[in-house]
Parts: C-alpha cells; structure tokens; sequence
C-alpha cells in the first residue's frame, strides 16, 4: 500500500491497512532468518537502483514544503532546519541502503531461549523472545525512517504500519516501496510494512487509537507530535517527551577530562535528544573547571544561562557575556547553542536538580570517585546514566544494537534507545513430559 490514497473515509483506510497488517504479523513473526535478511538486502539493492526517482520524488516534496501547501499546515513555507531534516542526498540514499543492510547482519532475537532451568516438579521453565505484533510508527520529515523503522520491525518479525508528515509523502511511498520489492523477493506479504499514504491529519487519530489492529505506537518527530500522541493515544507508546539531559561536574574531576566531556556532549551536534542542556557544578570544582569550559562555550558562540555562583565564578574568568538563568531554562531543551548552567553543593544537590528538572533520558557525572559515580548511577532515575562519558553516546548504534527505531523514558518494556530488542517480549515457556501438577 504505497500509494498515495485520495479516500475521504480514512477510518476505512486505517481499518483495511490494520486487518492487512495483523494478518501479516502473524506471518513475518514465524519468518525464517534467511527470509527477513533476504527481504532487508533486496530492499538495501532497490534503494541504490532506485536513487534517481527517489531523490526525484523529495525533490519533489522539498519544492512544495518551502512554497507551503495550502492546507497542509505550512503555509508559510519551511524553515532552513525543516528542509535541511526533509532533504535527501545521493549519500543519504546510500546509508539507508548500508543500514538495512547492517539490520540483515544483525542477531535475531525472535525465538531466543533464555533462563531454561528445571523445577522441583520435574518441568522446564523459560523464556521465549517473540514479536510484539504490529508497531505504528508516526513520524515527522525525515524520510530515512521510512527504512529504518520498516527495517526494524521485518527483523524483530513484527508487521508495520508508518504514517509519515504529509512533508514527505512522495518521498516516503519510494521508499516503502523499496521495503515491499525485498518482501515480495523474500516470498513474505508487502502487508508487512504499510506505509499510509494519505495526507489527512485525522489518520494519526484513526492510527492511535486502533486497539484491534495496533500493538504499540512508536511517534517519532517534535514535542508537540509526542505530547499530542501521548495523551490521545489508546495503544501503548514507547516514547521520550523532552532530552533534557545533564552533564554534573563532581568535586575533584579532571578538569581537562571535564572540558572535553562537557564540550562533546553540548557542541558536537546541537538538535540531538542526548545533547547536554544543562550543566551542573560543584561548588569545590567551579574555580578549577568553570572558566575553561566558559571560554570554550563564548568561542563556538554558546549562549549561557547561569545561577548568580556560576555566573559569579565566570566574570572572574572574564566572561562577562552571560544571562540570568530563569526557573524555565532549568527544564529547557533548547536544541540550540543555548547551556543552563548551575553550580551546586555537591553530589546530593545535583541529584535532586536532575530528579526536579529532568526528563529521564541521559545524564552523565564527571568524577574520580567510584563510590560517588555508583550513587550517581544508582539513583539517578533516567534511561541512560553515565559515569565518565558523553551523553552523546546514548545512541543505539554506540550501544551496538546497530540501529534503533527511537528512544524510550518508559519505563516499562523498552528503556533507553529501542532496537531489535525493544521491539520484542518474552513469554514464558514451560517443557514437561506429560508432568500434572499435584
């Protein structure tokens, strides 16, 4: 169903695309291996074969969202940052390629046993990895998801239904008809992977609310996408709200060890849910680590918000460029060269901040002391916790899932980034021998 639909009756539409899906997921989730690598690498070969008329296809999507579509919700056209997540490249082609191709490689989870011991009765008792069914995937301007999450979901045996923006939605149908070329060589239903094909905004409400058709509702895009699904949907979401995460700089750290990590986790890329928004101090280490990490910001044109000790602490650095934190920016995800800064007492302190302000996605604590980096990771109640490190490496692929179809502050199921794993569940299995129970 590549198609761009022109029905009125989205309900219907929704409703035909769900049946096809769940009778599908019934089929991909006994898929042999060889099958689903199969499919993923004859759709890896149709997107390189295919290069022009995709890129013919977002070219085509990239003129109308910057002359804006009349009823399309941008009628004043497309922002650059808009364009530049909307665009595809010869090169972006190619790694949509690589990366269902790196899925094919991946280890399948579905069918693992785990934790198979006896019991006293004489049973065998375990756990079976199995598919969680059928996932929705909601999405915004990137047209690459359309393979990654399509990728995804045919690895973990799972059938999916994408609604991407009304934005991409010639280059989306390419794309997912790449997807269907390798299940269709694969010997498995198209069905598997859905791509719907209407611009109506209403077919999201339709999506989300699909109990009988839909497992679970994965939204990818901004805040306003990820609140609207979250508080609508009657599907489970795996999802994360805001990345608002923290980088705290403990009392005695190295204080070039601090630099680097604090420079890498704010400046590598602005626009990431795992960069630093807000960086914590401790008061003991302010005067040693502070003013470089200061400099450093002022020089790649950072724009700091500081508590009067911070600020304090860089005007004697010489910095004297740098704004009053308000109560707000502590709960800022900015995705932009814009820092809270605060400094603290300590640990105890820096915990309570990230516990008030944060949105359990990724935070980090630069220190020496093992004791304090095992409070930090023990109570510090976020998806990623780092000692150390960057929370630019909370990233599926760093993690070595090879690819993910989003982030999870759930905590339920899936947490953290959301790969071949996350798409799954386990049963439980129990092997006898004609064993009754007594």
């Amino acid at each position: 169903m590549s198609e761009t639909h022109t029905t009125t009756d989205v309900t219907a539409l929704v409703a035909a695309i769900g049946r096809a899906a769940r009778e599908a997921s019934r089929v991909i989730a006994r898929a042999p291996t060889a099958a689903k690598n199969r499919a993923l690498e004859v759709a890896a070969e149709a997107l390189v074969d295919r290069e022009k008329s995709i890129l013919a296809a977002n070219a085509r999507d990239v003129k109308e969202a910057r002359r804006g579509r009349e009823g399309g919700g941008r009628k004043d056209g497309a922002d650059d940052a808009f364009i530049d997540r909307l665009a595809l490249t010869a090169k972006a082609v190619e790694e949509m390629a690589e990366g269902l191709r790196q899925i094919a490689r991946l280890p399948d989870p579905v069918g693992e046993v785990t934790d198979l011991r006896y019991r006293p009765t004489g049973i065998q008792v375990g756990r079976m990895r199995v598919p969680l069914g059928v996932v929705g995937i909601i999405y915004e301007s990137r047209p690459d998801v359309t393979a990654d999450a399509g990728g995804l979901c045919l690895k973990s045996g799972n059938a999916a239904i994408l609604r991407g923006g009304s934005e991409a939605l010639h280059s989306n149908a390419a794309i997912a008809a790449c997807l269907h070329a390798g299940l269709k060589a694969a010997g498995l239903p198209e069905t598997a992977v859905q791509f719907v094909g209407t611009p109506d905004r209403a077919a999201v409400g339709e999506l989300i609310a699909a109990e009988k058709y839909v497992d679970v509702i994965v939204p990818r895009g901004g805040k306003g996408l990820v609140a609207r699904i979250s508080q609508e949907a009657r599907v489970p979401v795996i999802k994360h709200l805001d990345g608002v995460c923290h980088v705290y700089v403990d009392e005695g750290a190295d204080p070039a060890k601090a630099l680097a990590i604090v420079e890498n986790a704010k400046t590598q890329r602005y626009g990431t849910c795992n960069t630093m928004e807000t960086l914590l101090v401790a008061e003991a280490a302010a005067p040693a680590v502070l003013p470089a990490i200061g400099r450093m910001f002022a020089a790649k044109g950072v724009e700091m918000r500081a508590c009067p000790a911070a600020k304090a602490v860089l005007a004697g650095a010489g910095l004297a460029d740098v704004k009053d934190a308000t109560e707000d920016d502590w709960r800022a995800e900015y995705l932009a060269p814009i820092v809270a800064i605060a400094v603290v007492r300590g640990i105890d302190e820096a915990i309570a901040h990230i516990a008030a302000y944060g949105s359990q996605h990724t935070d980090a604590i630069v220190t020496p002391d093992w004791g304090r980096a095992q409070r930090f990771l023990r109570e510090v109640d976020s998806a990623s916790v780092m000692v150390n490190a960057s929370t630019r490496f909370a990233d599926g692929f760093e993690y070595g899932l090879g690819a993910e179809i989003g982030i999870s502050t759930n905590k339920l199921h899936a947490r953290g980034p959301v790969g071949l794993e996350g798409l799954t569940s386990q049963k439980w299995i129990v092997l006898g021998d004609g064993h009754v129970r007594g």
